[in-house]
């Protein structure tokens, strides 16, 4: 196999499933984290919250990876090895946010969170720059204005 075309099989097989996982992960809990938190100003409640979220994530977004193709047709690589690396990210990708809430004072942990937000968004942007030739700061846009649509929805419901 020549160079080319392992690269392209370990973006197909580990890269993409992990990515995926990553932004899904870093993006779909914290809608259910930040409402949590504001809607009960409890850094308890809003771990709790976040766990189950980013445990639901991962179980979901692996199952649904493993499923989706056999990866004879695709070469996408075996179905439960990608099933596994996009579920680990996807848990990867919830929980960092979701750790500041081990903290007891809400406002330190509400900040804490929005910072590793910040830092996830960037590090998606890196890898869609690095692997698959994205422009760093479109990607960034893109990614960021995902994920402040999801944060706000939380924020808001939270706040209702």
């Amino acid at each position: 196999m020549n160079e080319s075309n392992q690269k392209k099989e370990i973006i197909l097989q580990y890269i993409q499933p992990g990515l995926l996982g990553l932004m899904d992960g870093s993006v779909s809990t914290l809608a259910p984290l930040f409402a949590a938190a504001f809607a009960t100003r409890s850094t308890h409640i809003a771990l709790l919250i976040g766990l189950s979220a980013a445990i639901g994530a991962s179980i979901s977004m692996g199952f649904a990876e493993a499923l989706s193709d056999t990866g004879v047709h695709t070469g996408r690589g075996h179905p439960i090895r990608r099933g596994v690396v996009t579920g680990l990210m996807t848990f990867i990708g919830g929980i960092l946010h979701t750790l500041p809430f081990i903290i007891y004072d809400i406002n330190y942990a509400l900040y804490s969170a929005y910072f590793i937000v910040g830092i996830e968004l960037l590090f998606i942007a890196y890898i869609r720059n690095r692997y698959f030739d994205m422009n760093f700061w479109f990607s960034a846009v893109q990614v960021v204005i995902g994920g402040v649509l999801v944060l706000l929805s939380g924020i808001l419901i939270g706040s209702a």
